[in-house]
């Protein structure tokens, strides 16, 4: 009787106390770094959805970079500006480039670093 006992406590499984803690900070800091990061691919999305209108509706330089800054001011895009747009024309069409990076400030000196490059026509 007293062998079966001692048997079944050596097949019990299960996280220790300082288990379950590890994961609960893993838990915290994922959903923290998440919720920072969700903002900054909604912008990037707004980003390169006026681009690609700006790119579209005009045919100058100029104006590519106006009317992405009206878009940019309807859909708050802090990132970049039309002035850090690079336009071209490949053939009949025109096409806009853009390059930005974004920072999120994790704990003292470390950061992580989002790079965004784009081409859109």
């Amino acid at each position: 009787m007293q062998a079966q006992r001692t048997t079944s406590r050596a097949r019990q499984r299960g996280l220790s106390f300082i288990g379950v803690i590890f994961i609960g900070l893993l838990a915290v800091a994922a959903f923290a770094i998440g919720g920072q990061s969700v903002p900054i691919f909604i912008e990037y999305q707004a980003i390169k959805k006026a681009a690609t209108k700006a790119a579209r509706e005009s045919s100058t330089v100029p104006e590519v970079r106006a009317a992405f800054d009206r878009a940019a001011a309807i859909d708050t895009i802090n990132s970049i500006s039309g002035k850090d747009l690079e336009v071209t024309k490949r053939g009949d069409k025109v096409v806009v480039s853009f390059k930005y990076s974004r920072e999120i400030d994790l704990a003292g000196p470390a950061y992580l670093v989002y790079r965004f490059e784009e081409s859109v026509q």
